[in-house]
């Protein structure tokens, strides 16, 4: 859906409330945050629609995605002025003061997220912290961390476990108070009652490593895992989402699973797995990413179809 240009219309019905949330979390928490449509995604349309644009905010134009997050209240009236039809904000991860590390815990389609952290924890000998938490649309919990100033922690889904999802340096959280396509976002305990707690860090090394076996594993061979011939087609498509300008993320990542499934030399299943990762690591958040995958998978089976 095209969004509409600044000045188009009036102040949607959820936006005085995503401002006034956004606010409070940068002049209250010192959090860098940014407009969000009720979809999650960025609110402002790019500032560049070329695809090649690699632009994060020098030009001083707002539609650069997680990079226009600002904890400076006049940026962020400046950033909701433009999008008056957001229902909610991001809040930047990686950043310093906080360095915030988010686990997004899922709980639903049979995955919980949350029992899946208590068994990484026993398996691994960490406790998890009291820390603050935001209870998601879902059902899931959003658990805020704060990383090692020298760490750089990637966006990831279900790399520690089934339903653990990361969001790090160049990601973001949904904040609470926003207003996603099933619900409001909120917090479980109030910030005042709770601090952002250190990361334990056997998580940051257990990331780390599967991270790295992840990077240096060879692709998959025989049936149903896709050919190398296969990943050398796929390579470029993953490399055409992970070099996206902040903005026009959604639209890369369909266009490239399209091409993956119109492909008779790809394999869907490793084009699925690997375009999403790509998507997520870029900060696109799972759910939106894996609905757009799908929706390339039926434009891709209706051509199929109309070619025969």
């Amino acid at each position: 859906m095209t969004q509409p240009r600044p000045g188009d219309q009036h102040p949607g019905p959820f936006w005085a409330a995503a401002r006034a949330h956004a606010l409070s979390a940068a002049t209250l928490h010192g959090l860098a945050v940014f407009p969000l449509s009720r979809s999650k995604l960025p609110a402002i349309t790019t500032a560049h629609p070329e695809p090649t644009a690699t632009c994060t905010g020098q030009c001083g134009r707002p539609g650069h995605g997680v990079h226009d997050a600002s904890a400076d209240p006049a940026r962020v009236r400046e950033l909701f002025a433009a999008a008056p039809w957001a229902a909610g904000y991001g809040i930047a991860c990686g950043r310093a003061p906080h360095h915030l590390f988010g686990l997004d815990l899922d709980r639903k389609n049979g995955v919980d997220g949350v029992s899946g952290l208590r068994t990484l924890a026993a398996r691994h000998g960490f406790q998890i912290p009291r820390t603050v938490t935001v209870a998601t649309q879902s059902g899931g919990w959003h658990l805020w961390l704060k990383a090692p100033d020298s760490a750089t922690i990637p966006n990831t889904a279900s790399l520690l476990a089934p339903g653990i999802d990361t969001r790090g340096t160049g990601g973001y959280l949904v904040g609470p108070g926003s207003l996603g396509p099933r619900g409001r976002y909120r917090f479980a305990v109030t910030f005042s009652q709770s601090v952002i707690a250190e990361a334990p860090p056997a998580i940051i090394d257990l990331l780390a490593a599967r991270q790295a076996a992840v990077q240096e594993a060879p692709g998959p061979t025989g049936p149903g895992g896709g050919s190398r011939r296969s990943r050398g087609r796929l390579g470029p498509l993953v490399r055409f989402v992970l070099d996206c300008g902040p903005n026009d993320l959604n639209n890369r990542l369909y266009w490239a699973a399209r091409k993956a499934f119109e492909s008779d030399d790809i394999d869907p299943d490793a084009a699925t797995a690997e375009l999403l990762a790509a998507a997520v690591d870029r900060g696109h958040p799972e759910t939106p990413a894996r609905r757009t995958i799908a929706s390339a998978a039926k434009g891709a089976a209706r051509t199929r179809t109309e070619a025969t």
